[in-house]
């Protein structure tokens, strides 16, 4: 790594501008923009810099800048070099796929309506993007009735000229072939028009100008051409009547919304004309190269609003660090007034609340894509081998958790995951006596002496012979390659105490507290941190979160069964079949309260009598106590 002093610059100017550092190869790795450039970039040359920004700077070799006149030229240079250097440190956003825009050439002599996964040649409008292309092609053929203008290739086109034979789509009525003169070239430039006008602007004042023109020819007995335009106008109520919502018509804008994780970040914009959502589109962040304190969501409206052209209103779920400077620059770029709000309350705000949804759940899905990756999975299970100094790869995880309320009810989770991925045939439960007054390390000692001895009972197990009997390998005979508790320095030792009584000590293990996310090795007074953006550690955090969810789980049900058991034990004249029956037919407190009588009465061997006795029982136990029971979390009412 450089260090940076041997190129700190001297003599930086105090006016506003754009810097760039460069490593050693010459490429942009970081754009920056500054009102005063002297102050900013002496602030990357001090003590205490934030890990990222740390890493920027002994990364880079040299940095140079470009002085400018206003703030708002400062933001357009720095957007515009971050589009064309593509710097690592800065905001870089990625599409898992691309998305299809629907496009009309307004440029040709004769306009075009075709679908496009580009977006960049100058004179085409462009709409979308859409997320589904089935979709958008069920669109194009219902606007090609309602406005048909022509679809086809330029050499298609100039065939038809020559031969003076229009083509099928002519034929079927979604083309008014200007090739062979069905339609002027004014028409047919005027009917591209008012297809713009739809996609742009509500659909209503075309509708009301279809009727119009359909009344009219109505009228002068043009029967032929009203039957036209009155399916033009079946179709158009159509097609609004799958996109419109429950929005008022005058709400047009763009809403941008951003959910962060700590190593990842989701943008999820949503169009809106007229009430109608006309597209969506996310996009994923990585975050672990952004430096600290680098706004998010004013890149991202730099990112889309550099390819398509902004409303007039863009609503957005946080605000942007230099907001105002961003709505003047937004506002040079689209060449009328933008404003950038944040709703706070009515519609806007439900909307918003969408487009976050939104943004989470891209989130989701791509980094459930990306823990399947080989790739990924690989270098997480490479960075906890160096992490830990393991002897092999772990292509065996096993994970061990404790669950309880306080001390009572306990139970513990073992879950499995081989080559980074969860093995849920695997995953085993414990369920444990807390008579004897266990807590979480006398109960993690316990867990793992019962699952390790398991593992010295049956890994000499003849697998060759016990597959001719009919049978497999016993679970518990794979050993792990590194074992994961739950817990802090307290858990580990305690689990190193059971490996230690069994002989079993070379057998990695490590703790993950949830705290500071800080991973604990037996007897050592000190953890390791792993990096926050670390792909070992998101799969630890993976594996301690499912032990966690599974415990949850079991603990959960066991706690139910053991409260109802409890509560029927108390009400007289039911012996063990009566609760069984109870029991199968119910399953929970909560259900056999709501129950009627006579539900309760027609299970075999209870009656009405017993019945009432039940209900009434069941009735001053909840009148006795507080309105949560403690127990099982129930809230009664």
């Amino acid at each position: 790594m450089s260090n940076p002093a041997d190129y700190r610059p001297s003599n930086i100017p105090t006016e506003p501008g754009v810097y760039r550092f460069y490593d050693k190869n010459d490429r942009v790795i970081y754009v920056g923009k500054a009102k005063n450039l002297k102050n900013r970039l002496n602030s990357y040359f001090g003590s205490n810099l934030a890990a990222k920004t740390y890493r920027m700077v002994h990364t880079a070799v040299r940095v140079d800048w470009t002085i400018v006149g206003t703030e708002i030229e400062a933001l357009a240079l720095e957007f515009t070099w971050i589009k064309s250097f593509n710097p690592q440190f800065n905001v870089q956003f990625k599409d898992d796929k691309t998305y299809p825009y629907l496009a009309v050439s307004l440029s040709e002599e004769f306009p075009r309506l075709f679908v496009s996964r580009q977006k960049h040649i100058k004179g085409n409008r462009y709409f979308g993007p859409f997320t589904n292309a089935w979709a958008l092609h069920g669109t194009v053929d219902v606007l090609q009735r309602i406005f048909p203008i022509r679809a086809c290739s330029q050499s298609n086109f100039n065939r038809a000229v020559a031969t003076k034979r229009q083509c099928l789509l002519g034929d079927i009525g979604k083309c008014s072939a200007p090739c062979v003169g069905w339609i002027s070239k004014e028409e047919h430039s005027a009917l591209a028009k008012n297809l713009v006008t739809y996609l742009d602007r509500n659909p209503t004042d075309i509708a009301e100008s279809i009727q119009f023109d359909m009344e009219r020819a109505a009228a002068n007995e043009e029967f032929e051409l009203a039957a036209k335009l009155r399916d033009q106008l079946e179709a158009l109520t159509k097609t609004t009547e799958f996109t419109e919502t429950s929005l008022n018509n005058n709400f047009s804008a763009d809403l941008v919304a951003i959910h962060e994780e700590v190593t990842h970040a989701a943008a999820s914009l949503f169009s809106i004309r007229a009430g109608r959502i006309i597209a969506s589109r996310a996009w994923i962040i990585d975050l672990s190269d952004v430096l600290e304190g680098e706004d998010v969501i004013s890149a991202a409206l730099a990112k889309i609003y550099l390819e398509t052209k902004a409303p007039s209103e863009i609503l957005v779920d946080r605000e942007p660090t230099d907001i105002e400077a961003l709505k003047e620059w937004l506002t040079s770029v689209a060449g009328h007034k933008v404003s950038i709000a944040m709703p706070q309350r009515g519609e806007k705000f439900e909307m918003m609340r969408t487009v976050a949804r939104n943004a989470q759940h891209a989130l989701i899905q791509y980094l459930s894509k990306r823990s399947n990756d080989v790739a990924v999975v690989g270098k997480a299970l490479e960075e906890i081998q160096e992490a830990l100094g393991l002897p092999e790869l772990p292509l065996r995880i096993e994970c061990f958790d404790i669950s309880n309320i306080q001390g009572k009810h306990m139970v513990a989770s073992m879950v499995v995951f081989e080559d980074g991925q969860p093995k849920k045939a695997d995953y085993r439960r414990f369920s444990i006596d807390d008579d004897a007054g266990f807590d979480d390390t006398r109960a993690m000692n316990h867990v793992l002496t019962r699952r390790l001895k398991r593992y010295l009972a049956e890994k000499d197990i003849d697998v060759q012979e016990l597959k001719l009997q009919g049978g497999s390998r016993p679970k518990f005979a794979y050993p792990p390659a590194l074992i994961v508790v739950d817990g802090g320095a307290p858990q580990v030792n305690a689990a190193y105490q059971a490996l230690l009584a069994l002989g079993l000590e070379r057998i990695p293990l490590v703790g993950l507290a949830k705290r500071l996310e800080e991973v604990w090795l037996p007897n050592n007074s000190d953890p390791i941190i792993l990096a926050r953006h670390s792909e070992g550690l998101y799969l630890l955090q993976r594996v301690r979160d499912e032990a966690h969810r599974f415990a949850i789980n079991f603990h959960r049900s066991k706690r139910s069964a053991v409260m109802l058991e409890s509560l029927l034990d108390e009400i007289p004249l039911l012996g063990e079949v009566r609760r069984k029956a109870l029991l199968d037919r119910f399953g929970s407190v909560s259900a056999i309260k709501k129950a009627t009588v006579e539900e309760i009465a027609a299970i075999p061997g209870i009656g009405e009598k017993i019945a009432m006795i039940i209900e009434n029982s069941l009735r001053s136990e909840s009148s006795t106590q507080g309105p949560i029971d403690l127990g099982t979390g129930e809230i009664r009412g």
